[in-house]
């Protein structure tokens, strides 16, 4: 299912493993149709919150087969493939379009950064070679570089790229971009505290971490703003607002995984260089979810 027109939320869905660190195919399957269930809109698999980082290729391919299995197409889903790497990102998104995927979600080069022209091919070198949409994905704090408003300017022409996923929590760098939004070109709120000034700038809907959690209130709040019910939309955001920022105490994916294994969805342990919480930031994370119903 193509991306392009996409509002709402999208999950940045977890990657769940075994206790030996093999991914969780079966448990991947129940989590992908309860979010469907639960009226989540898209899923992205392979995100920073499916902890790729760690993945093989072929556990890469394995994973977003197995997300686009069991979705049957009843949602868009669209595959983290980003490398520092600008030729890996090319075949790991070559292969993406391949499985089946709906669209791509496509990282500015960590580590070694680029320079502004290098980043601008960095992202033209796959959106020239696919034929799915590709979503750009700017968040410095994981990379230790930006997309600059410029490259946003000049990649939000290209015919194959529909959007960006703003992540560096910069409203001041998310208005300067806000002009590039249209028919053609989406803005997609990565962090969740912010949505809904986001959304209030013509922004589609969210990549969000608390929709693993929390998908039926995540989409609602999305579409209550976008729909016209704003006081609504507002009253879930500040209502969850503690959760939401709870959920990134500690390195993403570690809280929210934590989380959903304390609400019993079971979805396994991290790869290193992560692992467990401190217990003290456990039992915050615990009242957090108590607070919200969400465990007992």
């Amino acid at each position: 299912m193509d991306i392009r027109n996409l509002k709402g939320s999208i999950v940045a869905l977890v990657t769940p493993f075994h206790a030996d660190g093999s991914v969780n195919f079966d448990k991947l399957k129940e989590l992908t149709q309860w979010h469907i269930a639960s009226g989540t809109d898209a899923i992205l698999a392979l995100g920073t919150t499916g902890e790729s980082s760690t993945m093989t290729h072929e556990e890469d391919d394995a994973v977003l087969r197995c997300v686009i299995e069991a979705a049957q197409g009843r949602v868009p889903v669209i595959a983290g493939t980003g490398s520092n790497s600008t030729q890996t990102m090319l075949e790991k998104s070559l292969r993406a379009e391949t499985l089946g995927a709906g669209g791509l979600l496509l990282i500015t080069p960590y580590y070694n950064k680029g320079n502004a022209e290098g980043i601008y091919r960095h992202f033209v070198t796959v959106a020239d070679a696919v034929k799915i949409p590709c979503i750009l994905y700017n968040v410095p704090g994981r990379t230790g570089c930006s997309i600059s408003v410029e490259n946003v300017e000049r990649l939000s022409k290209h015919p194959n790229i529909c959007g960006i996923k703003e992540a560096s929590g910069d409203m001041s760098y998310a208005m300067k971009i806000a002009h590039c939004v249209g028919p053609d070109f989406a803005l997609w709120c990565g962090n969740d505290d912010i949505t809904l000034p986001l959304l209030s700038i013509g922004g589609s809907g969210v990549i969000s971490v608390w929709a693993n959690i929390m998908p039926r209130e995540c989409h609602e709040m999305v579409m209550d703003y976008l729909e016209g019910r704003r006081e609504q939309a507002v009253a879930a955001a500040v209502k969850h607002l503690d959760l939401m920022n709870g959920l990134f105490m500690e390195v993403n994916p570690i809280p929210v995984k934590t989380a959903l294994n304390l609400m019993g969805k079971d979805v396994g342990p991290f790869r290193l260089p992560l692992c467990e919480m401190t217990e003290a930031h456990t039992a915050q994370l615990r009242a957090l979810l108590e607070k919200a119903g969400l465990v007992q």
